[in-house]
């Protein structure tokens, strides 16, 4: 069975792509979500898509929609990981199998690649890296894009092994934060959202005891590539010799930057909260830090 380019790390450079563009069994995704306030004036996400179409992408990539096929539309909670059928169904689509190299990037700052890449990763698939930098540092360098929709090819059956070591609920984030279970908290949102000065959440803040490491700051502003290891170790430096670290956000999202940042740094016990604040806020009863 033919498989894919290797891979050796879960981050791949814009110049590692150049050079695989159009190998076989390479999968190239762009999983780009955009932040939007809805026609009812509450805050909300669009698709990606029609940027993908007409904005451009990199040649050849298939676009995956985080919304409404990589997650579970029917959870209570935006950007639900979908079951692991559900997911089997969504690699399969965008062309991807057991024997696929995958490279998932997006136009942001990598967040929704990395939710991508950490669902592959919890459905015991670790084939599969993001572009450092996105879109924005391939563009950045007058890489050649193209527009238009790009039919994924036809893929044999995805077969999953769930990891759910990787994700925490939401009881076991209260065991941590009543200190009967132990482990570190760190919150990927920004730092005005952590202390509760901004927000669209119906309780704003964040949960006790939490570290702050903003997604937005793990990158370098001009490129959004991500920064040296130095850099992340300081980012990290409160919690990365914690033996167990949960990574939380709004929704499940930021949190798979900070979770990729901390897998670099060689951590291998870190955990997503997949909830996340969408799912502790509303409970009037969960502690919510404002400061």
């Amino acid at each position: 069975m033919t498989s894919g380019p290797t891979l050796s790390s879960p981050v791949v450079s814009t110049q590692w792509l150049a050079d695989h563009l159009g190998a076989t069994k390479l999968v190239v995704l762009d999983a780009t979500v955009v932040p939007s306030v809805l026609p009812n004036g509450k805050h909300g996400y669009l698709s990606g898509e029609d940027a993908f179409l007409i904005g451009g992408h990199i040649p050849g990539a298939v676009f995956a929609d985080l919304i409404d096929v990589f997650s579970d539309v029917t959870g209570a909670f935006p950007f639900t990981r979908p079951s692991a059928t559900l997911f089997a169904d969504a690699a399969a689509s965008v062309g991807i199998d057991n024997d696929t190299t995958v490279v998932v990037y997006d136009s942001a700052v990598g967040q929704w690649a990395s939710r991508i890449w950490w669902l592959f990763r919890a459905f015991g698939y670790d084939n599969v890296a993001v572009l450092d930098g996105g879109l924005s540092k391939w563009q950045a360098e007058e890489r050649e894009t193209d527009v238009g929709h790009v039919e994924p090819e036809t893929a044999s059956a995805f077969v999953t092994s769930e990891r759910p070591e990787l994700w925490a609920d939401k009881e076991y984030v209260e065991r941590v934060v009543a200190g009967t279970e132990s482990a570190a908290l760190v919150c990927g949102l920004p730092p005005a959202e952590f202390s509760g000065e901004a927000g669209h959440r119906s309780r704003l803040g964040h949960i006790p005891g939490s570290v702050s490491v903003p997604a937005g700051r793990l990158v370098e502003r001009e490129s959004n590539a991500l920064l040296g290891e130095t850099a992340l170790r300081e980012k990290f430096a409160p919690v990365i010799d914690d033996e167990k670290i949960v990574v939380y956000c709004g929704a499940g999202i930021a949190a798979a930057s900070d979770a990729l940042a901390l897998t670099l740094l060689g951590h291998r016990n870190v955990a997503v909260y997949d909830g996340s604040l969408s799912e502790w806020v509303a409970d009037a009863a969960a502690p919510v830090v404002a400061a």
